[in-house]
């Protein structure tokens, strides 16, 4: 039985950010209505976000460069592997927190016009906005790490069906 690891869905990722919209919306107004702050993150969590994003693509660089060709290092394919995982978390973990803000803003945008210091609106566009900056940088690491085909193959061979979709190899 051979293992392999399947891709990033795009689907997926706008499917985790509705469901997060509608549950950072129905907490909105869960929190209003208890006299509750807003349930944002702060922006000091951008640094986090910062370096995650910054170390996943160091490490996805790493395995790109090492991909194409550049081979005067050993790869561990242990570290390979986590750069996979890493990339799909930060995908993953940028797609709730965009989807959990989003619904937040969603319930916001009807106070604006009555809003004197729109500081925590900027703050949830500056959180989602680093959130696809997660995404993005997710879905590309995870790009990086796809081996290409074998050059030892003839260029035409028949497909064969694969139970899922999405199921690709990597570094």
């Amino acid at each position: 039985m051979r293992s392999t690891m399947r891709t990033i869905r795009p689907a997926w990722l706008v499917a985790i950010s509705i469901v997060l919209a509608v549950l950072g919306f129905v907490a909105t107004e869960l929190t209003s209505r208890a006299s509750l702050p807003l349930p944002v993150l702060p922006l000091s969590s951008m640094i986090t976000m910062g370096l995650i994003v910054v170390v996943c693509l160091i490490l996805g660089l790493k395995v790109r460069r090492w991909r194409d060709g550049n081979r005067e290092k050993a790869l561990d394919p242990l570290m390979a592997a986590r750069t996979v995982v890493l990339a799909q978390a930060c995908a993953y973990a940028g797609a709730v927190l965009f989807g959990w803000h989003t619904g937040i803003l969603m319930d916001q945008l009807p106070t604006i016009s009555m809003r004197i210091d729109l500081g925590v609106i900027w703050q949830m566009v500056a959180l989602m906005a680093g959130a696809l900056v997660m995404v993005v940088v997710g879905v590309i690491v995870e790009r990086f790490c796809k081996l290409p085909p074998e050059d030892t193959e003839p260029p035409v061979k028949p497909r064969t069906k694969r139970e899922g979709r999405g199921e690709e190899e990597f570094a």
